[in-house]
């Protein structure tokens, strides 16, 4: 049998809500009253209560003079003051201080009732809401799985699916979350499959119909807000369910108009960031620039800067100033937003890359506090919320907010939660990487893991050395070799990595944020 929720109601009239104290009773709370605050607080001394009624205006203590000792009695009470004033004052006095919500008298019993169920079954009222909402879009949600067969289809229901992992997250429904995540593994399957069949013809531009491309954003976003102060932030690794957690922030501040682009293969930072910068496929830019493209992939993005003036000039047919940051970590938090506001109001395009997700999720298989941290996707969702609210991002988004300037905010990439291993059988000259590799006889143990491709023209990536073959990682599999089978699947099993083929690195969110006060 439930224990019914306890009620503590104090007011120095409180006989004149008999009406009220008997409404709640006849609903299962247990209520009890207080007429002045000292008795209360003795009350709270011997019992544990889940909500207070607060008056404000009584005899000798206010209600806000006793709040404070309430909260070290009853710590975990939801506190919800009533008075007769309507003055600002007391009503920002009070939210200051923490209650939970605010009534004005004279209430009515079903006013009361209201407040009193929103705040002690608010969250059992959403998580049942969410399962019934849930349940009677399941069989749509599986007929849309089953029927998808273009880019916007696969759009379209990875991009529900995300909000309903979401939303059930969110209201505790772990049994309908596996059901999402079971979905889920289904679409990645079947866009696996989708995206060999099509990149093909997407990377060699004969496609009659495709999605934006990495190649395509500065085009399609950028480009056309080029004439005076734009913010152009790339998150590198930042997942669409990653950029929803921390869309709300933004949304106190700016108009945001969302769209979906599809990043380039392989999803990782050389090819698709340069991709991003460039304009260009990276076969391009290695023709273009024949220094700039080396062996050595941590160097590959040391020309975005350089990069994107070229492009900018190539769409707009001018030079466009441009300033370049790249951001590793806040430790010169201050710095990097006197130099972007500098740029800002040098009517420039400032372009600010900020690393620290993709550096959580390389490091995050080293580390075993990470990987403790961030140890699912709900867990790296959280986290990456965390960092945000305290990041140098935020202030300099915030910084672009207040001055007015419209920003274009996307990412390079997203990462896939790897679960299964699967055996690569390669000569000691093939890449390193856990999602993709390049290199000579290569194979898959599983082959039906894998899109495996032998022609560079495919992948648009720099003609290498001859005999070249290339493999990428379908769904949630990392490679491991046969020689270090257990030492790989210890340490891997579980990250978060990016390079390969699936929803979760590829359908990826770009947002043009427009500042509340320049919108009007």
């Amino acid at each position: 049998m439930a224990v019914a929720r306890r009620i503590l109601w104090i007011d120095d009239e409180v006989e004149l809500f008999e009406p009220h104290l008997l409404f709640l009773r006849q609903r299962g709370y247990a209520v009890d009253t207080s007429t002045n605050g000292d008795d209360a607080l003795a009350l709270a001394r011997g019992q544990s209560y889940d909500l207070v009624l607060l008056d404000e205006q009584m005899p000798g203590r206010r209600g806000l003079d006793v709040l404070g000792e309430l909260r070290r009695e009853v710590p975990h009470a939801r506190v919800v003051m009533v008075t007769k004033s309507e003055e600002d004052r007391t009503m920002t006095e009070a939210i200051g201080r923490r209650v939970d919500d605010y009534l004005v008298k004279p209430v009515s019993p079903r006013q009361v009732l209201s407040v009193v169920t929103r705040l002690l079954q608010g969250d059992q009222m959403v998580q049942q809401r969410a399962a019934q909402d849930f349940a009677a879009r399941f069989a749509q949600l599986s007929l849309m799985k089953d029927e998808a067969e273009s880019w916007e289809h696969f759009f379209a229901i990875y991009d529900e699916l995300v909000s309903w992992e979401i939303r059930l997250s969110e209201a505790g429904e772990k049994g309908l979350l596996d059901t999402v995540g079971a979905l889920l593994g289904e679409v990645r399957r079947e866009f696996g499959s989708y995206i060999g069949s099509v990149y093909p013809s997407w990377s060699a531009g004969t496609a009659a119909d495709r999605p934006i491309l990495s190649t395509d954003l500065v085009a399609e976003f950028v480009a056309p807000r080029v004439g005076g102060p734009l913010l152009f932030v790339v998150i590198d690794c930042l997942r669409l369910d990653q950029w929803r957690m921390i869309r709300p922030l933004l949304g106190r501040e700016f108009d945001i108009e969302e769209s979906l682009y599809c990043g380039i293969l392989p999803t990782a930072t050389p090819y698709a960031r340069n991709a991003i910068f460039s304009g260009l496929f990276p076969d391009e830019i290695a023709a273009q620039r024949p220094g700039w493209w080396g062996t050595d992939e941590g160097s590959l993005n040391a020309f975005e800067d350089d990069l994107l003036r070229a492009q900018l000039r190539r769409l707009t047919g001018r030079d466009v100033p441009v300033t370049y940051e790249k951001v590793f970590s806040d430790a010169d938090a201050d710095d990097l937003v006197n130099r972007v506001r500098g740029g800002l109001r040098r009517d420039q395009v400032v372009a600010v890359v900020f690393n620290f997700i993709d550096l959580l999720t390389h490091g995050r298989s080293e580390s075993a506090i990470l990987m403790e941290a961030a140890r699912d996707v709900a867990a790296l969702r959280a986290l990456t919320l965390q960092w945000f609210e305290r990041s140098s991002a935020y202030r300099v988004l915030r910084e672009a907010a207040a001055s007015g300037i419209t920003t274009v905010l996307t990412t390079d990439h997203g990462s896939i939660h790897c679960e299964r291993p699967l055996t690569v059988y390669a000569r000691r000259d093939a890449t390193a990487n856990l999602r993709y590799k390049f290199g000579a006889d290569l194979r898959a143990e599983t082959p039906a893991g894998v899109l495996a491709v032998s022609d560079e023209r495919v992948l648009r990536v720099p003609v290498g050395r001859l005999a070249t073959n290339y493999l990428l990682a379908l769904e949630d599999y990392f490679f491991v070799y046969p020689t270090k089978l257990r030492e790989y699947q210890a340490r891997y099993r579980g990250s978060f990595l990016h390079g390969g083929i699936s929803p979760e690195e590829m359908i990826l969110p770009v947002a043009v944020l427009t500042p509340r006060t320049a919108a009007g």
